[in-house]
């Protein structure tokens, strides 16, 4: 091959990337099957992790276990079609086990953040009655520091409630994810 013909197909690859890259972001997207029922299947398996792990530790009877099994399924419901993305665009085209790790990263740590992040929000709900008026330096110092420090609790104290339940619907799906992606291949 000429250097004019080398330089024609350098060309004509460096062209198509952005329609690769548009594929690639277009094929890690969920499928309407995944988000119908993978949604609410992981969003009431976080709640059934939260659930018995309270009940495990005889605390189920306490005063707000509605509103937490509600964050909890609603910290599931969010990060499902986020976490499946992520670890979907991450991990196109690799082994099964590239895949099984990532479907494993993204939907802990995916369900972790966004539930501190609803916890953050609730209170930050709380707290606004005392925090100075929206929009000064002292209020953003304030947000922040609530926010913060939400998140930090939850993940001393919340994140003990996705265990054991949690951890064993973490490690089913994530190897059925990563199986399932090997034969789709849309």
């Amino acid at each position: 091959m000429n250097d004019t013909g080398a330089g024609a197909e350098a060309k004509s690859a460096y062209a198509s990337a952005p329609a690769l890259k548009r594929s690639r972001f277009l094929r890690a997207f969920p499928s309407t099957i995944e988000l119908v029922f993978g949604t609410p299947v992981w969003g009431v398996a976080m709640v059934a992790s939260a659930w018995a792990a309270l009940w495990l530790r005889e605390s189920a009877l306490t005063f707000h276990l509605v509103e937490l099994l509600v964050m909890y399924g609603l910290g599931g419901m969010l990060a499902w079609p986020l976490a499946v993305f992520l670890a979907r665009f991450a991990t196109l085209g690799r082994p099964a086990e590239t895949r099984f790790a990532a479907y494993l990263l993204c939907l802990s740590l995916g369900t972790i953040a966004v539930t501190a992040m609803l916890f953050a929000l609730d209170y930050r709900v709380f707290y606004a009655r005392w925090h100075a008026d929206t929009g000064t330096r002292t209020w953003l110092y304030q947000f922040a520091f609530t926010s913060l420090v939400a998140f930090y609790q939850f993940l001393v104290l919340g994140v003990r409630l996705y265990l054991p339940v949690g951890g064993a619907a973490l490690l089913a799906v994530s190897l059925w994810l990563a199986g399932s992606e090997g034969r789709q291949q849309r």
